[in-house]
C-alpha cells in the first residue's frame, strides 16, 4: 500500500529539498509548502533562488529575507483550497550573516566595531560557506522562534552538498583554528609568530597599497572576538538542527543522467554525515501510458484518417515518447535500487510551465494525492 507525502511529512516540521539544478526543485518545494498549507498548516518555504521564480509563481512583486504571508484571496482565486497559511522568503545571506553578528554581539559598541571593520566589510559575503550556512542558519531561527507548523528549504543545487552539510562543522573549525587564535593574539604578538617571510610580505601591501592589512585582520578578528563563542553555539545548533528527528532531506530528481547522479551523490552525502533521508521524488516523468502498446502497429488504423504521410509523423512521435518512457522507467528504478528503495513520489510531465499559483496548486495535488507514491 503506497504512503501519501502527508503521512510521510507528519510529525517533521523542517523539510530539505535537495537535488541538481534545473529539475524543478523549485516548484516542488512550493508545492509542498501549499499542500501543507492546504491540510491546516502554518508554513513557511524559504528560497535562495536568486531568479525570482518562486515570487512570480506565488504573484508577489518580490520576496525578502523575512517570510511574507501570501495573501488567502489569491488561492481563491486560483481554486486552490488553503485551510492554513502559506508564507514565503527569498534568503539574503549577508543580510541573514549581518543579523546573527547584530544578535551574538555583547554589546553595541562591539556590534557597530564589527560592522565598521573594512575587513568585514570585504568579506561577510564570502565567509567559507556563507550562503549555505546562512541558509540553515536562518532556519534555525524560523525553527526557533516557533512561529511555524512546518518549514520547507529550497536548497542549493547538489553540487555544493558538501558545502550545505558541512557549512556548521566548516565554520566551527575556522573560528577554533590556530591562525584566529593567532591573530586574536595580544597586538605585537601576532605578527613575531607570523615569520619574517610573511612580515615582509605585508610590510610591502602596507607600503604599496598603505593598508596594514595585518593589523585590520587581527582588529577584525579581535572585534568579532565578542561573537565567537555565539557563533561556536549557533553553528553546532545549527548542525543539529539537520540531524533532528524533527527533520527530514528529499531528494528531488528528474530521470535524465546527470541529475540522477547527483541524486545518488547526495543521497551517500547524507548517508555518511548521518543526516535523514526522507524519500525520493522525481519529477517530469513521462507517462507511464507511454509503455503500454506499440505504436508501429496503429500505423495502418491511422493512415485511414490521416493520411500515409502524418500517420508516419505520429507513429515517429509516439515511438520516440515510448522511448523516453522505457529511459525514465530504467532511470527511477536505478535511483530506488541505489537509494535503498526510498519512498518514492513520481511526477508527470507538466502540459505547460508551472508559472502560477493554479498550476503549482496542480503539482500540489500530484504530490499529496493517496496514490502518489
Amino acid at each position: 500500500m503506497s504512503v501519501a507525502v502527508a503521512t510521510k511529512l507528519r510529525g517533521k516540521r523542517i523539510c530539505i529539498c535537495a537535488g541538481s539544478g534545473g529539475v524543478g526543485k523549485t516548484t516542488i518545494s512550493a508545492a509542498l509548502a501549499i499542500g501543507l498549507a492546504a491540510r491546516g498548516a502554518r508554513v513557511a518555504v524559504v528560497t535562495i533562488d536568486p531568479a525570482r521564480r518562486l515570487a512570480q509563481s506565488l504573484g508577489l512583486a518580490e520576496l525578502g529575507n523575512e517570510p511574507r504571508l501570501v495573501d488567502p484571496a489569491r488561492f481563491a482565486a486560483a481554486g486552490v483550497q488553503i485551510d492554513g497559511e502559506l508564507w514565503a522568503m527569498m534568503l539574503d545571506p549577508k543580510q541573514t550573516f549581518d543579523e546573527m553578528v547584530a544578535r551574538l554581539a555583547p554589546d553595541a559598541s562591539t556590534r557597530e566595531e564589527v560592522f565598521q571593520n573594512r575587513i568585514y566589510q570585504q568579506l561577510s559575503n564570502a565567509v567559507a560557506g556563507s550562503q549555505e550556512f546562512s541558509a540553515v542558519a536562518k532556519l534555525h531561527e524560523l525553527h526557533r522562534d516557533g512561529q511555524f507548523d512546518a518549514l520547507v528549504l529550497d536548497t542549493p543545487p547538489s553540487r555544493n552538498a558538501l558545502d550545505f552539510l558541512e557549512a556548521p562543522t566548516r565554520l566551527t573549525s575556522f573560528l577554533e583554528g590556530r591562525a584566529v587564535r593567532l591573530l586574536l593574539a595580544p597586538p605585537g604578538l601576532a605578527s613575531k609568530v607570523v615569520g619574517r617571510g610573511t612580515g615582509l610580505v605585508f610590510s610591502v601591501l602596507r607600503r604599496v597599497t598603505g593598508v596594514d592589512l595585518l593589523t585590520d585582520i587581527s582588529a577584525f578578528l579581535r572585534a568579532l572576538g565578542g561573537v565567537l563563542e555565539g557563533f561556536r553555539e549557533q553553528a553546532n545548533a545549527v548542525g543539529g538542527l539537520l540531524r533532528d528527528r524533527e527533520t527530514t532531506f528529499l531528494i528531488v530528481s528528474s530521470p535524465e543522467r546527470e541529475p540522477v547522479e547527483e541524486a545518488i551523490f547526495f543521497r551517500d552525502q547524507l548517508r555518511r554525515h548521518d543526516m535523514p533521508f526522507g524519500g525520493l521524488i522525481v519529477n517530469r516523468v513521462q507517462p507511464a501510458e507511454l509503455l503500454l502498446g506499440d505504436p508501429a502497429r496503429a500505423r495502418g488504423a491511422l493512415a485511414v484518417p490521416l493520411g500515409d504521410r502524418l500517420a508516419e509523423r505520429v507513429i515517429a512521435n509516439a515511438s520516440d515518447l515510448r522511448s523516453l518512457a522505457e529511459r525514465d522507467r530504467a532511470s527511477i528504478e536505478r535511483l530506488q535500487r541505489e537509494l535503498g528503495e526510498p519512498f518514492t513520489v513520481l511526477i508527470e510531465e507538466q502540459a505547460a510551465d508551472v508559472y502560477d499559483l493554479a498550476s503549482l496548486g496542480q503539482v500540489a495535488g500530484a504530490l499529496f494525492a493517496e496514490d502518489a507514491a
